[in-house]
């Protein structure tokens, strides 16, 4: 069987490999592995969304959402040093990844990870991150999507980088169908990053 990034245990062997990034003027030492997105690199999607987002300082409770090995958990946890981020994947090889990165840049108490059943049902996000699984399909993408975005807290943003070439602007036009605001805030190397909100 092939192994596919959002495998909830993945078939390869494990292969591990460093990722140093740099964030927001900040240099992390990472470790990545094979069966997990973006193994050994951050990736371009990611790098786009870091370029034209950042999280608010005054956020509490962050979502990393499809975290793979916590590259943008890690991000937000060193930038927000007051918050709780959340780092959820149904791939458990990439949460014992987040899991060691929290510990690598000293945020292990503040970065959870947990599968998307484990997240308890009364935790709010003051902001969700993703580079969502557009590959798992259209309807699962917006089933995806419809079950985490009403978790936002009010005022609350959801930030999502998606390839034009996946249908990025057919998803804005679908986000905002469903009756959620939706910008885009910028385009680059074939992606674009999208801020979501509540409609005031």
């Amino acid at each position: 069987m092939n192994d596919h990034y959002f495998s909830a245990r993945p078939d390869s062997d494990l292969v591990v490999s460093p990722v140093t990034a740099e964030v927001w003027g900040r240099r992390m030492d990472l470790v990545s592995a094979s069966g997990v997105f973006a193994h050994g690199r951050v990736d371009a999607g990611t790098a786009v969304l870091f370029r034209f987002a950042r999280p608010s300082g005054d956020a509490g409770t962050l979502l990393d959402l499809g975290c793979g090995y916590g590259v943008v958990a890690c991000s937000l946890a060193a930038e927000v040093t007051a918050a709780t981020v959340w780092a959820v994947d149904v791939n458990e090889r990439a949460l014992r990844l987040t899991t060691e990165n929290a510990r690598r840049i000293g945020a292990g108490e503040r970065i959870r990870t947990a599968s998307p059943d484990d997240v308890p049902a009364g935790v709010a996000f003051d902001e969700i991150w993703s580079n969502p699984p557009i590959r798992i399909g259209k309807d699962a993408l917006h089933e995806l999507l419809l079950r985490w975005l009403p978790r936002l807290a009010p005022g609350g943003r959801a930030l999502l980088v998606v390839g034009k070439n996946l249908g990025a602007d057919s998803l804005q036009r679908w986000l905002i169908g469903e009756g959620w605001a939706c910008d885009r805030l910028g385009s680059a190397k074939g992606f674009r990053v999208l801020e979501v909100r509540r409609p005031e």
